[in-house]
Formats: structure tokens, sequence, C-alpha cells
């Protein structure tokens, strides 16, 4: 990508003075990757292209390079063949051949550097060192699961092949069959497929990857196995799965809008199959068309693909977003362009000592998290539901050192409302009434932010400097979180992280360098890029909006705070306090900070 320098417009009487000490320069205030929202995660157009062959290339830095492609690049079940293509005779048992099957899984890793190589020696062998982050295990379910290797370097020794001038091949290499990030975006395209949560009210979320390569009635047959078998690990303890023993029957047929895919699945009820044609609706969420399910050759019922999205919505997306800050103590709309504006739905006598807030919409009411400071400089909750305006505020019954911006649980009945906060290092449950309860985890330092996903089901985690996501799980109205997986991130000392899009997270930490920035990362850190880079201090909040481009915002918007200046994207400018409404002649003069969404 192209970078640019976004200078900023010191065009008041005080954001210089509030900028002078937060360690952005005035030449190079914040760095921006990109002049548009990145592409989503592994997104392709076109055909994929052809696998990489070892006379590609005869140096050896781009020879290794169409290596690590070479096992993403096809029908898995040909990945080793592939690989030993690259390899030396003698050299072709240290990576062994496993059984044509698609059950072969490869180690995903990400290129830290450039690769480095060394000149050919007295015997022509020369060498290729990779510096690399594992990121992760592409199983035959699609899924990309967490790391297990944990080398950070490869090495691998080349020779030139016989006869002189026909390229190169490997002689020394790991044992493991290796792929870089880059090549499962190449040669792989993301899908989501959709669990039904544990009361069967709404679709969660689940992201898988297949070949680009395949056709349409394959792509049918695998998404139907993925759902058959069982959700992502880490995922699982928020979903309900389809009844054990549901099994695919040959692979789906058909062709021109009109497919059929036969299945053994017990207890095969009307209920049971309507569910599974909502499923199959949102995760062939491209196509179009009818799909027939048959219960042992049996048909069954006729999903019309298209109007089961229409009918159907997969999970409550919300109304038009709308822009928030806190300015001199209080929540006040923000106006940009066309954007939909709205009054706060607060009531003045509340809306006061407020450091940062969490306001959402169910159905016709309105959620509202305010995290206040009290005269002890302690922080403390206050927490109302109900149509809008909300007309009382509880205060919570604890206070804290710190407090980050609290997040609402989008899955939760209206009638029992709850969320998430991070206070003092731990993570907390609060209710409508502002109760607040500990939620033990086993996650490594302290956790410094949290953020609940559209479908109300994920919840992202900034914790010990790292990120990690979980499944969120309801029973009678208590909350409960799955084991936390850790997502791979080249960022460092991540302190605060938000969803921009139904698979995405944007998240600030440090960079290499330990100059902080902003990343997009996607739910299970296959693809990661910057978003904004040489920001110069922390960033201590960032809000994003998830429901995608067709409500008002660009997709990937979001709004962050470093060092008493809140910020936005399309396109990248600071907040003016002219773009700060409903600002009482009373106020002070001062600078908006802690922005976020209502939606």
């Amino acid at each position: 990508m192209n970078r640019r320098v976004l200078a900023v417009l010191l065009t008041g009487a005080l954001l210089p003075a509030a900028l002078a000490g937060c360690g952005i320069p005035d030449q190079t205030d914040v760095q921006v990757d990109g002049s548009v929202p990145a592409a989503e995660s592994g997104a392709l157009n076109g055909s994929p292209a052809r696998p990489p062959e070892p006379a590609d290339s005869s140096e050896p830095v781009p020879f290794i390079e169409n290596y690590l492609r070479a096992a993403a690049a096809g029908e898995r079940d040909q990945a080793y063949a592939r690989a030993r293509k690259f390899l030396a005779a003698e050299a072709r048992d240290l990576l062994p051949g496993k059984p044509q099957t698609s059950e072969v899984e490869l180690t995903v890793v990400r290129l830290r550097e450039k690769p480095e190589s060394t000149p050919p020696n007295n015997q022509g062998t020369s060498t290729v060192t990779l510096k690399v982050q594992q990121v992760g295990v592409l199983r035959a379910d699609g899924t990309l699961g967490p790391p297990v290797a944990s080398e950070t370097q490869y090495v691998f020794e080349l020779r030139r092949a016989e006869p002189a001038g026909t390229g190169l091949l490997i002689t020394e290499l790991p044992n493991v069959l290796l792929a870089s990030d880059s090549a499962m975006r190449e040669y792989y395209r993301p899908r989501t497929v959709y669990f039904w949560n544990t009361d069967l009210t709404r679709l969660v979320p689940d992201q898988r990857y297949l070949p680009s390569s395949a056709p349409t009635e394959r792509r049918i047959t695998e998404v139907m196995k993925w759902l058959a078998d069982r959700p992502s690990d880490w995922l699982a303890p928020g979903v309900t799965g389809l009844p054990d023993g549901t099994q695919l029957i040959n692979n789906a047929t058909g062709a021109d809008g009109h497919w059929e895919i036969n299945l053994n699945m017990p207890g095969a009820n009307e209920q049971r199959l309507t569910r599974l044609g909502t499923q199959l609706a949102w995760s062939l969420s491209d196509l179009d068309g009818q799909v027939d399910l048959k219960i042992q050759n049996q048909k069954r019922l006729t999903v019309d693909l298209r109007r089961e999205r229409v009918s159907t919505a997969a999970y409550p997306r919300g109304g038009d977003p709308m822009r928030f800050a806190v300015y001199d103590g209080a929540v006040r709309p923000l106006a940009f362009g066309n954007e939909s504006r709205a009054a706060v739905p607060l009531p003045p006598a509340e809306n006061r000592n407020v450091v940062s807030a969490s306001l959402a919409r169910a159905d016709d009411q309105v959620l509202a998290a305010l995290v206040v400071t009290g005269s002890d400089n302690r922080r403390r909750l206050k927490v109302g539901t109900g149509p809008d305006p909300v007309t009382t505020l509880n205060p919570g019954d604890r206070t804290f050192r710190t407090m980050s911006r609290p997040t609402w649980l989008r899955s939760l009945n209206k009638a029992r409302p709850a969320g998430l906060v991070a206070a003092d290092g731990r993570l907390y449950r609060f209710d409508g009434a502002g109760r607040t309860s500990e939620i033990p985890l086993s996650v490594p330092g302290p956790v410094t932010a949290v953020a609940g996903s559209l479908d109300g089901h994920r919840i992202a985690l900034a914790s010990g400097g790292a990120v990690f996501v979980a499944a969120v799980s309801v029973d009678g109205g208590v909350v409960s979180l799955g084991q936390p997986r850790r997502v791979t991130t080249l960022l460092t000392g991540v302190t605060v992280v938000d969803w921009v899009a139904e698979n995405e997270l944007a998240l600030a930490g440090n960079e290499a360098d330990r100059r902080s920035a902003i990343h997009q990362l996607s739910v299970d850190g296959a693809w990661e890029t910057p978003l904004a880079v040489e920001i110069g201090a922390p960033v201590t909040q960032l809000a994003g909006y998830p429901g995608g481009g067709d409500r008002g915002l660009a997709t990937f918007s979001f709004m962050f705070e470093t060092d008493g200046a809140a910020w936005r994207n399309n396109p990248f400018d600071y907040v003016k306090r002219e773009q700060v409404l409903d600002v009482p002649s009373s106020s002070r003069a001062t600078n908006p900070t802690a922005p976020f969404f209502l939606y």
C-alpha cells in the first residue's frame, strides 16, 4: 500500500495545547497505511493463481517464498506432493508424504521481515533464513486453529539442480508442512458459516477457509460438512450444533441455481430442518437459488436462499449508527456530513462527570452504561435502560481505580440487560441495575478492554498486552464465557480492541519499533493490516462500528482517542470542537474524548 502522512490541522486554541505533550509530532502526527478501508480478510477477485513450480525462480529467496505458497496452492490432498517438488531426492524423507486425503493440516506462518540468504559456498549450497510469527494451523474443517509450533525462525539449505542451469532444490528443511499467510490469501477464500446460539434465537458467525478453486457444488458440500461437523473450538460453548450423527450422504448435486443435499439427520423434524435451512441460506450468502434438503433420499424442504435471508435475519443489526463523544464530562452527539444524528438519550442530571460511555439499542429500548468519576477520583458505573430517553440511571455497587469503556451484550433479552467492563485489571459482568460480579478468566496479565460483537455471542479482550476472543453463552440470564483464544498479532502491548466487521477487529498497540499503531485483524489472526501507524502516543479508547457499509457509514469505520484528542477514520482526521452538538454555553472549552457509536 502507498503511505501518506496526515497533517494535524491546528485550527483551534485548545488542540495544540492538548497535543503538545501527547507524543504526536507536529509534522508527522498520524501516518496512515492506505487511503481507503482495508479489504476483507482474504478477499480475492477473479480466478486463483496457478500453483508455483520450482522452475519459476532460480534465486534462493523467491524460490523459498514459492515453496511457502505451494502447499496452499490447490486441493489439500495434493499439498505434500506440490511441496515435495521443491525438494532434492536426498531430502524427500525430511518431509514425509501423507495419505492422499483431505486431512492434511498446514502450519501457517507470517514473515516478520524479508528472508535472508547466503551466497553459495564451495559445494554450491546456500541457506535461506525465515524469521516468522506462528499464525495457526489450517485444519481440514476449514478452521484456522491456534499455533502448535513455537519456532520463530526456520532455515532452509539449497543446492543447484542437475543438470546445471535447471534451477534450485531444497536439501535441508523443517519437517512440517509450511504455508505463508499471504499464500492463504492468494489461494483461499474466507467463508462464514453460521451456528444457532444456545437458545436458538439467532445465528453466530464462524470463520472458515475454502480453496478459491472450488466450484459451486463443492462449496455447498463443504459448507454442509462444516455445519454437520462442529463449530470452531473456541466458539463451541456459545452455539448449538446439528444433532449428533448428522452426516452428508454423497456430495451436493445440481446446477443453474438448484441444488440437492442428501443427509442422515437424527430427529429431522420440521423445526430442525427449518433452522438448518436458515443456516444454509446465511452460510451460502453469495449464492441465490434453491436447495432441496433430503433426508435419506426423501425431499423434506426446499430452501430459497435469497428469500430466506430476506425473511430471517441472522441476528439483529440495530438501527442507523450515530456518533457520540464525551465533551466536558458529558456525552454529546457528533456531526459529520450527512450521517445520522440524534440527541443524547440521557437525562441531563445524570449526564455529568462522564469518563466514557456505551449506548446500545435493543428493540425500542436504549441501554446506557456510563463510567463516571467521583470526588475521590475513583470510577463507578451508572447504568439505565428504557425508552429513549432513559429517565433514570442506577449507580454501580462498587468503585474502581480504572475502568474500560463498557460494552453491552446484545444476545440478552431486553428484560435482562447485561454488559461487560474491565476494571482494575479484571473482567466484570454488570446488569441493568449496575450490580457487578467478576467473571474468572484464564488469561495472562490484566484485562484492559472488552468489546462485544454485533451478534452478541462473541467478545474480544485486551489482556496482558495481547488480544483474545471468547464465546459468550447465556443460560437463564447468567452470562458465562468459553475459554479465551489468543489471536496472533504483530502488535505488542495491545491496550484496546473493538469489532469493525463481522469477523474483523481493530486493535491498538505497539509495532516492532515500539510506536503506537492501529491494525485490522481477522478474528482468527489469519489476516492483519495496518490502519494507522506512527501515532506517537498510546491509544486509550477505540470504538468500531461492525455493521458494514450499508447504513450511512463506510465499512470498517472506527474512532479512537490518544492523549486527550479524539480521531476518526474514513477519512482520518481529529474530531473538532465544532463537530460536537448540543453543548451548553456554560460548558468549559475542551477537546472531545472517548468517542463511540450508538446503533
